[in-house]
């Protein structure tokens, strides 16, 4: 085994799991770059994955390895990014176990990100909310299962990470109703429960029956949902409230949409934007103002509360016609 490789399965037996505390999320997406880089090398050099060393993963190998990512296999500025990120961990950890490949490691970490556009939150209005919420067949177990997962996300804010990893137990229905779930960096947070939320998990508790440490919404055969399956849930849900609301034909509606449906709630009632990050787990407080942008409203209420600037409307006078020539030569 080459030096590469031992310092590779260091770095996801060791520097990933104890020393950084990476979330399982974090492990599987670096593991997934490097089994797609070490396979492009691969075909590349013909050299088996065990056997590259340092040279093999230089600069110039990195950089075509991001230039496949868009160019064959159709990923976008983030997915290069995030495969980038990976990479650039996995070398920083690198160059204070190899020191004498410091130049080779150096260039590698001076590969730039690509810069991407940043678009306009999307987040559903009032009614559009409370047609998918409505869509879910309350005859089925599963439909009012679905329903109740659906009014905690838009409610919470809750990430999809979150939403599926939360057990019976992290929901208390007494004095002070709130959910607990443990965020992106192992952050715990609590979120309060309005009463409509209350009524709705408290009935799908009786029903759900399970003990605290089992998962608060399962799939069919009693295991923790995964993230697909609630994307799936979600669209069929969506497909079946765009029929009686005309705004959801065509719109694409994810887990994420209802985060931002439930942040654009707070906003909208006046909440204090430092108050929504910390409702929404965000690690700085900056993170939120995407809001403000994404708010038009707040934008004409900032606009009628202005006085527009008195300006005297002048009469387009045509140029004498001699001069007009001249200026046209």
């Amino acid at each position: 085994m080459s030096t590469l490789a031992a310092t590779l399965e260091a770095f996801f037996s060791d520097r990933l799991p104890r020393q950084r505390g990476a979330s399982p999320h974090t492990v599987a997406a670096y593991r997934d770059t490097f089994r797609l880089l070490l396979v492009f090398v691969h075909g590349r050099a013909g050299v088996a994955p065990s056997e590259l060393g340092f040279g093999d993963l230089d600069a110039a190998c990195v950089g075509a390895f991001l230039e496949h990512l868009e160019r064959d296999r159709g990923n976008g500025a983030r997915t290069r990014n995030a495969r980038l990120a990976a990479i650039h961990s996995f070398f920083r950890f690198a160059a204070f176990r190899h020191p004498e490949h410091a130049d080779l490691i150096a260039r590698v970490l001076a590969i730039p990100t690509r810069r991407v556009e940043r678009a306009l939150v999307t987040f559903l209005t009032g009614p559009e909310l409370e047609a998918i919420l409505a869509a879910p067949d309350p005859g089925s177990r599963l439909g009012r299962r679905d329903r109740a997962l659906l009014l905690l996300a838009a409610q919470t804010g809750l990430r999809l990470s979150e939403l599926t990893g939360l057990t019976c137990g992290d929901v208390r229905l007494g004095v002070g109703p709130h959910v607990r779930c443990v965020g992106k960096g192992r952050k715990e947070r609590t979120t309060p429960l309005t009463r409509p939320t209350v009524a709705v998990l408290r009935a799908w508790l009786v029903e759900r029956g399970g003990a605290p440490g089992e998962p608060l919404f399962p799939g069919r055969c009693g295991g923790r949902l995964s993230a697909d399956a609630v994307q799936r849930l979600l669209a069929k849900h969506v497909a079946t409230a765009a029929r009686h609301c005309p705004s959801l034909r065509g719109r694409r509606v994810t887990p994420h949409v209802l985060r931002h449906t439930s942040a654009m709630s707070l906003l909208r009632g006046g909440v204090d934007t430092t108050v929504i990050a910390l409702w929404l787990g965000h690690e700085d407080a900056r993170t939120t103002q995407i809001y403000l942008h994404a708010d038009l409203s707040l934008k004409e209420r900032a606009l009628a509360r202005t006085a527009p600037p008195a300006t005297r409307l002048g009469r387009y006078r045509p140029p004498d016609r001699l001069l007009a020539f001249l200026e046209g030569l």
